[in-house]
Formats: structure tokens, sequence, C-alpha cells
């Protein structure tokens, strides 16, 4: 199965609370961190329609098996609804330029199935490639790599 994990939580958690020199997310920050969020939780919701509309008509994902999806892949998979909930954490916004950006986390992925031998692996670290195009933010890219026990 195909798992499309593409979250960060609350832009809170994005920065260290605990860390007195942490500066406030940038509107950018803000926007991507909540659009990123907003990814897995069509996901869950078998929102189809939201995937549709967020992800570009190019949309590539290089899967943590290394092999890559499209979007009507990724569409097909949120229909079957298997993503039960996600953890992100180590949060990070990279700009491009004005109309491109980079967002990068460690994601725990929790499924319905656990993790059998073709399921996605439980720990993993996501880069997703964010384009503006006219007023919206789109998803153009992913990138799953699988957490080895010594990240």
């Amino acid at each position: 199965m195909l798992l499309f994990c593409s979250a960060v939580t609350v832009p809170g958690l994005a920065q260290t609370s605990a860390n007195p020199n942490s500066k406030p997310l940038s509107p950018l920050e803000q926007t991507l961190f909540a659009n990123s969020k907003a990814v897995p939780e069509a996901q869950k919701k078998k929102d189809v329609d939201f995937l549709k509309r967020t992800l570009t008509e190019d949309f590539q994902q290089v899967g943590s098996e290394g092999k890559l999806h499209g979007k009507d892949e990724i569409v097909d998979d949120a229909r079957e609804g298997k993503l039960k909930d996600y953890t992100v954490y180590n949060a990070k916004v990279l700009p491009v330029n004005d109309n491109a950006a980079i967002v990068t986390y460690d994601c725990i992925i929790h499924m319905l199935e656990g993790d059998a031998p073709l399921m996605a692996p439980r720990y993993q670290h996501i880069s997703d490639l964010w384009v503006k195009q006219g007023e919206q933010w789109r998803l153009r890219f992913q990138q799953a790599t699988a957490a080895r026990p010594i990240d």
C-alpha cells in the first residue's frame, strides 16, 4: 500500500517552545504548515476532491519504497482511507523563491493495518515542494525516506 504522509502539526509545534530564542513563524511558514497538515487530513477523511485541487496536475511522489507515484495513484489510495493518524516534528520551511518553497519534517505514521512487510514505514523523513499557482499554494513533489534506527 502506498501511504502519502505529508503532515505538519499545529504551527506552534513546528518550533521548539523550550527554546527561548525561537522566532515567531512567518506568514509563509504558517500557510505552508497549514497546507501540509491539510493533505493527510484529507486522506484520513477520504476527501479526494481536496487532494485533486491541492496536488498539481504533474504531481510526483517518491515513496519510502523508492518508487515514483503520480497524482492519480495518490488520489486513488486516499479513497481506501487506511491512514489512521500521524505525528509530525522537526518541521522547517526553506523558501526557494517567491513562488516555491520546500517543507521538510519527520513523520510518525499510524495505520489501521500495522506495519506489515508491504506497508509504509512507521518513521519517515519527508520533503515537500510547494509551488504558488495564482494565489494558491499547491503540492508539486514529495520525497518520503524511511528513517533508520540510528536517525
